[in-house]
């Protein structure tokens, strides 16, 4: 199994029949400098993790250009499809769907999920961790934003995830050592690799505290576009 970050929480991951793309945050991404085209090649399905836009990014895009499948809650899915979105397969906490070539389960998250319009928040439904099943390959567990959580006991409990992709940029998201805590405390990952950092100047620039945190670890730190086989 393949999988490609381009910077802050947006992977795709290649399964077989299928290609998902999780919070395509790409054209407004101050760290991502391809061109949405070449992210989105391939994608049949783009998955989201809550409403905030700095995760939707070009959802709306990238769902009519390739006719990708949107995946996400219940009212940030209808809420993207009234923006264009044609293919929706809503859920919530908890739901698993099944597509070609793999399953995902939206677990907790704790976090907010909206969007800004016309100075109004607008209610994007519940934030989300992602559970990726492929039919062949590990088991994918992406956090979304979050903090540390003891309902992570019951994740590892009822999914066994093998690679974790963990936030760990702080101020939004778990920092470094609440990350690494997570990462030790819950979970029995092979690899882990870490995300939501050096995209703002607000946040955390580097993975370098969160590395020193996971001494010992199999931590995969990869380059922004670059592809790795997990």
């Amino acid at each position: 199994m393949n999988i490609i970050w381009y910077g802050h929480s947006c992977f795709k991951i290649m399964l077989g029949e299928s290609t998902l793309l999780i919070d395509p945050f790409l054209s407004g991404s101050p760290t991502y400098d391809g061109t949405v085209e070449a992210a989105m090649e391939g994608v049949t399905h783009v998955a989201l993790t809550h409403g905030h836009d700095d995760h939707v990014g070009d959802t709306v895009e990238i769902c009519e250009q390739t006719g990708a499948t949107l995946i996400a809650v219940f009212e940030l899915a209808t809420y993207l499809n009234a923006k264009g979105v044609a293919k929706i397969d809503p859920t919530n906490t908890g739901g698993t769907v099944s597509h070609p070539g793999f399953k995902i389960t939206f677990t907790p998250a704790t976090h907010s999920s909206s969007t800004m319009i016309d100075g109004n928040n607008i209610y994007l439904g519940n934030p989300c961790g992602l559970i990726v099943t492929p039919d062949n390959g590990p088991t994918i567990y992406h956090m979304g934003d979050t903090d540390i959580m003891s309902d992570m006991a019951l994740i590892e409990e009822l999914h066994h995830p093998e690679i974790g992709i963990v936030p760990i940029g702080d101020r939004f998201t778990m920092g470094a050592k609440s990350a690494a805590l997570a990462c030790r405390k819950f979970f029995n990952f092979k690899s882990v690799i870490p995300c939501h950092y050096g995209t703002f100047p607000i946040i955390d620039a580097d993975a370098d505290a969160f590395l020193n945190e996971m001494t010992g670890a199999h931590v995969i730190v990869p380059e922004i576009g670059s592809m790795g086989e997990v």
